[in-house]
């Protein structure tokens, strides 16, 4: 293959394996091939493909959807907590999808039995029936995104998204 013939992808790549810094490659800094920027662009893409089903047929926000998911998989009940450890959201974005769930009829909050103080939060009826609507249309447009795509071709890309996030807690351990 000759330079010309080089994709984008192949540039990316290969610069990211014979650069210490931008510096010593003699490049500058493109955020247009920058992992973590591509990282989000793809993050929206996905998103954005998710959220054209649930805001079109329910009016809800990413927030909303992602709470209404963990808490339908779930066996019981969920603390607030639980829920953010679970989706890697802010406690004040879960708070505030709690709140506008509650007050659309789709969540039930109970005292929690064994701790007086915190509450458990499950799907009402309504928002059981939500989620059964929902999950499998969104089943569908997962099913779209990852077609023509090998099960080895998805195993790999889930690989490597784990042992990126294994590099960033040991990054993050580091800090600490």
């Amino acid at each position: 293959m000759t330079d010309a013939e080089e994709t984008e992808t192949e540039t990316i790549l290969r610069t990211r394996k014979t650069a210490g810094s931008p510096e010593e490659a003699g490049t500058v800094f493109e955020l247009e091939k920058f992992f973590p920027y591509l990282v989000r662009v793809f993050y929206n893409d996905v998103t954005s493909a998710l959220s054209a089903v649930y805001q079109r047929d329910y009016g809800m926000m990413p927030a909303e959807w992602r709470t209404m998911a963990i808490l339908g998989s779930a066996s019981g009940g969920l603390q607030a907590t639980e829920i953010v450890s679970r989706s890697s959201m802010d406690k004040v974005v879960v708070s505030r999808a709690v709140k506008r769930m509650k007050e659309r009829g789709y969540l039930i909050r109970e005292t929690h039995s064994e701790d007086g103080r915190s509450f458990l939060l499950q799907l009402s009826s309504e928002g059981r029936a939500v989620y059964q609507d929902l999950a499998p249309k969104l089943l569908d447009v997962e099913r779209r995104m990852l077609q023509g795509l090998s099960d080895a071709e998805i195993a790999d890309f889930l690989t490597v998204a784990q042992r990126i996030r294994d590099n960033l807690a040991v990054e993050a351990g580091a800090e600490n």
